[in-house]
């Protein structure tokens, strides 16, 4: 085989590239921008033609500048796209356009490894159950690139059969190394992308939260220690909004300062300490639970009234919200305890109460000529506000996920003419009219209710149960939580987004074909929960293998864990391993006299040493063959095939197929050579007589 042909590319191998290339591009949808997705879709359909011979190959200038070119634009954009993002795009580039102009087999290698890296960069954004066998999968298909570059004559079937083991192989190395190696920090932060944030924002208006309504995405689950609360006590709390300009609602200025910089020290800004929680739980009563916060590119966390976490990385901020240092970037595991009795605030700075008294000026003047009325009817804040809560159960109003447009003065138009619309509207007008008559008051965002998995004992809370409720403040009970939505629709908050809102049209409209969608279905919707188990388990187990966690682990399986004992441990772990690849490679091979093939050859011996020859120690197969023919050529050619098939077991590097059969052959010959020896003993026998 000459040079030129070792180098040169099967088109085997370029089968196996066009399906790893297709494999390991899917994935990153999400972080690819459009052009870069543009250029790779040429770049495999080129690719396709010249595999089936209708283009030629790109010159080498057309490669190199588009190369330049995408360095450049992406140079460019990087502030927009983030730079792990923008990084990351050079190398799907790099990736796409290098695989178009391969000519020899260290081409298909530097392809390949940038796949094992593009690979790795998909395991930082995705790390569901389904997704990791997903990855392996690609692994195994990239792994298969390789296997085909080196074994032409391969089929498909061989080459997917021994990438499969390959990867078998490796998972016993990847839990030691799982177990033994550090829970270190990730040394980045991944950017998110314009768009890419998910759930709820920072700044509501009308309209906003019923998007989220079309949304079966999960937005996080929680395990309870103990008794769950009813549904009708389950409010989410996320964000708290404070200031309103007639139109939006946001954070307070102090609230955005105090995120820029939450390790700062204050009474307002942190957890319980321990003395703290001491006192408040004498008084009050607390909820223990676990919560898995989906990946969402923000910072908030959530929690019921009031929650606080000892977890490193999370903060409890001036308005009791939970906020994470790090943006929520992977799967967040984190524990909580809720204080649910506690008072928020039994004391009111001024320059809070100025924040939630403020409304802007010549703001929606019906809504506060009816807010007047009630300032006049009930001088009492508690009676003012309870008797707003029941104009809301006695009037007219409805709730809708398609309600009417609203004009500049929406809630004006919302609350006198429409009287129609979601949670949104209504705490917007009740916070709108508590402020008018004195009474400070703030929207609170978050989620609402939960769905209950039987099968593993944990709640989901999905996008569409976003909900918003008032918090507003009275003397000696702090901030109070009123949700006007529990008057217009209390089936929404005692049973349920699901119950109260199936009809609607734009209810999950963006996840048409959700499981959610279908969950009415008995066999469906139970196939769903065992599968919702399944990633849950995943998702403590592996995704919240923490230091703690890690720890406990080794302190189950070493003792004391010491450096010494981990470096035994971790060394014997590697040893065996390698054993066990080097046998099933056939590099390391252990003969046991128990084996069939052996046995069988040793008692046709046995049976001829009986008949006066016996075979030396010293003695090879072939040397004892010789002289079996001699002494015996009825059975010669018997005895010949015996010796074949004993010598390709034992001394050829045979495939576990070939060696199964092999023996089959030699047994088959064994018994065939052990009658005909009977047979001439019993001839013998009779002549001699």
């Amino acid at each position: 085989m000459t040079q030129k042909e070792r180098q040169s590319i099967s088109r085997h191998t370029l089968m196996w590239l066009l399906l790893a290339n297709i494999a390991i591009l899917s994935p990153l949808y999400e972080q690819v921008t459009l052009w870069s997705l543009a250029i790779c879709t040429i770049c495999i359909f080129w690719r396709i033609g010249i595999y089936l011979g209708r283009v030629a190959k790109p010159p080498k200038w057309l490669v190199t500048s588009l190369a330049f070119a995408a360095a450049a634009t992406l140079a460019m954009v990087a502030g927009q796209i983030g730079v792990l993002t923008a990084m990351v795009n050079l190398l799907i580039l790099g990736y796409a356009l290098k695989y178009i102009e391969m000519r020899n087999r260290r081409d298909v290698r530097a392809v390949v490894l940038a796949g094992y890296f593009l690979i790795a960069f998909t395991f930082i954004h995705q790390q569901s159950l389904l997704s990791s066998l997903h990855l392996v999968i690609v692994t195994m298909i990239n792994t298969c690139v390789l296997i085909s570059l080196y074994h032409d004559e391969g089929n498909f079937k061989y080459a997917a059969k021994l990438g499969g083991k390959i990867i078998l192989q490796s998972i016993p190395l990847a839990v030691i190394l799982f177990l033994v190696l550090p829970r270190l920090p990730p040394l980045w932060m991944v950017p998110p992308q314009n768009g890419a944030q998910t759930g709820l924002s920072d700044k509501v208006s009308f309209g906003d939260i019923g998007q989220l309504t079309r949304s079966s995405a999960l937005a996080f689950r929680a395990t309870f220690t103990g008794n769950a609360p009813s549904n009708d006590k389950l409010y989410w709390r996320a964000i708290v909004l404070e200031d309103y300009n007639g139109k939006d609602w946001t954070q307070n200025p102090s609230i955005i300062e105090a995120q820029s910089s939450p390790n700062r020290t204050s009474p307002s800004n942190r957890p319980f300490s321990s003395n703290e929680r001491t006192r408040v739980q004498a008084n009050v009563s607390t909820i223990d639970y676990q919560i898995i916060a989906e990946q969402s590119a923000q910072h908030w966390l959530f929690g019921l009234d009031v929650a606080t976490s000892q977890d490193r990385g999370i903060k409890r901020l001036a308005d009791y919200s939970l906020y994470a240092t790090r943006p929520i970037d992977q799967r967040r595991l984190y524990q909580v305890t809720s204080f649910n009795e506690s008072i928020m605030d039994s004391q009111l700075s001024d320059s809070s109460k100025t924040v939630n008294l403020t409304l802007p000026t010549g703001s929606n003047p019906k809504t506060q000529a009816l807010a007047a009325q009630f300032a006049t009817h009930y001088p009492s804040a508690e009676q003012r506000l309870n008797a707003m809560m029941q104009y809301f159960a006695q009037q007219p109003y409805y709730y809708t996920l398609q309600p009417p447009r609203v004009g500049k003065q929406q809630i004006d138009d919302f609350l006198i003419e429409n009287k129609a619309g979601f949670c949104v509207h209504y705490a917007s007008a009740f916070a709108f009219m508590a402020r008018a008559t004195g009474i400070p008051a703030r929207l609170v965002t978050g989620y609402q209710g939960a769905e209950f998995n039987p099968s593993a004992g944990y709640y989901s809370i999905y996008q569409y149960m976003a909900h918003a409720w008032v918090e507003a403040w009275l003397p000696n009970r702090g901030w109070v939580r009123f949700d006007p939505t529990a008057m217009i629709a209390p089936e929404r908050v005692e049973q349920g987004f699901d119950a109260f809102f199936d009809p609607e049209s734009t209810y999950l409209m963006d996840n048409p074909f959700s499981a959610l969608a279908y969950r009415d279905n008995p066999f469906i919707n139970q196939m769903r929960m065992q599968l919702a188990s399944v990633d849950y388990f995943w998702s403590v187990w592996v995704l919240g293998f923490n230091d703690q966690k890690q720890q406990r682990v080794l302190e189950e399986i070493l003792g004391e864990v010491t450096q010494t004992k981990l470096t035994i441990f971790i060394l014997i772990s590697l040893c065996v391993i390698g054993l066990a690849i080097a046998y099933s490679a056939g590099l390391v091979q252990f003969h046991r006299s128990s084996d069939k093939h052996l046995n069988a050859y040793y008692s046709v011996c046995k049976m001829l040493r009986q008949r006066g020859l016996a075979r030396a120690h010293h003695e090879g197969p072939l040397d004892y063959n010789q002289r079996v023919a001699a002494a015996f050529p009825d059975i010669a050619e018997d005895f010949n095939k015996l010796t074949h098939y004993f010598i390709t077991i034992q001394y050829q590097n045979l495939s576990k197929r070939s060696h199964k059969s092999f023996s089959r052959l030699l047994i088959k010959q064994s018994r065939w050579l052990k009658i005909n020896i009977v047979k001439q003993r019993l001839a013998l026998n009779k002549t001699n007589t």
